[in-house]
């Protein structure tokens, strides 16, 4: 497990001699274990954040740590999932978990990562499509394969990004439940930062929800969900906590949207 550190996270982006402030000012302290989602509209600088924390993008000012250890780079010890399943076209199911394994933790013999690699396909339920290439697989398919390569890793943090928002809504469910499932096996939850736009979603997976503000992302709140685990999903619905608190959010994200409307039509009065 590991703490993550957000301390005033500033992303400027430049274009053609124009400025555009992505990120402004964002601070945010993730626990060991904390299942912390990144809720706001699309275009507030979530995926940006994300690309922070992995150390694939660095901050204009602001730092991030890990374990109070700066990131200066991607390491092994975050895993990533993407929205777009992310998977080697010309690896099968069961090569694209091995080869994670094998480039992430080098001591393990062939046979312990073909053996973990298998595992991992069993906990997804595609134990029979190992030999299956990413192009044959659904969507849903392919992304429980990127979640199984992650898991399998072992890294210290989970990072991400809109993991089921291209799926439809029932295999959109079963993601989220898989997920869960996978993140409280073993008794050690490991710390994730998910990036997400859907309420519902954030209710169901998360410890804590940071609304962030449309561009320039900031944020706007951070809310504790008070809902125990394992978390019963019609039940769940059906309470009038979950329900004020949803309502809570949507009011948080709608006002932030009309305000965001108001700035762009103040904007165009002054071209």
């Amino acid at each position: 497990m590991a703490t993550i550190d957000l301390r005033n996270i500033s992303m400027i982006y430049g274009v053609n001699g124009t400025r555009r402030v992505a990120l402004e000012s964002v601070n945010l302290k993730i626990r060991d274990g904390e299942f912390v989602s990144l809720l706001g509209p699309s275009g507030c600088g979530k995926s940006t954040l994300i690309d922070i924390v992995a150390g694939l993008k660095t901050p204009e000012h602001g730092t991030v740590l890990i374990d109070d250890e700066p990131v200066t780079g991607p390491g092994t010890d975050r895993g990533i999932v993407f929205q777009d399943y992310s998977l080697f076209p010309w690896m099968t199911a069961f090569e694209n978990i091995c080869f994670a394994i094998e480039h992430t933790n080098g001591k393990q013999t062939k046979q312990e990562i073909e053996e973990r690699a298998e595992t991992y396909l069993d906990l997804i339920g595609l134990g029979a499509y190992k030999n299956a290439y990413p192009n044959t697989l659904s969507g849903g398919m392919r992304q429980r394969v990127s979640i199984a390569r992650m898991f399998s890793m072992n890294p210290k943090v989970f990072l991400m990004d809109e993991p089921f928002g291209a799926l439809d809504s029932l295999n959109r469910i079963y993601m989220q439940d898989t997920l869960l499932h996978l993140w409280s096996g073993g008794g050690e939850h490991k710390t994730v930062l998910f990036v997400t736009h859907d309420v519902d979603e954030a209710l169901q997976l998360s410890d804590r929800i940071a609304v962030m503000t449309p561009s320039p992302g900031r944020i706007k709140e951070v809310i504790e969900v008070p809902f125990p685990r394992p978390r019963c999903r019609k039940t769940l619905a059906g309470s009038a906590e979950y329900n004020t608190l949803k309502s809570h959010l949507l009011s948080v994200l709608y006002c932030e949207m009309l305000d965001e409307i108001e700035r762009q039509k103040g904007l165009k009065g002054l071209a």
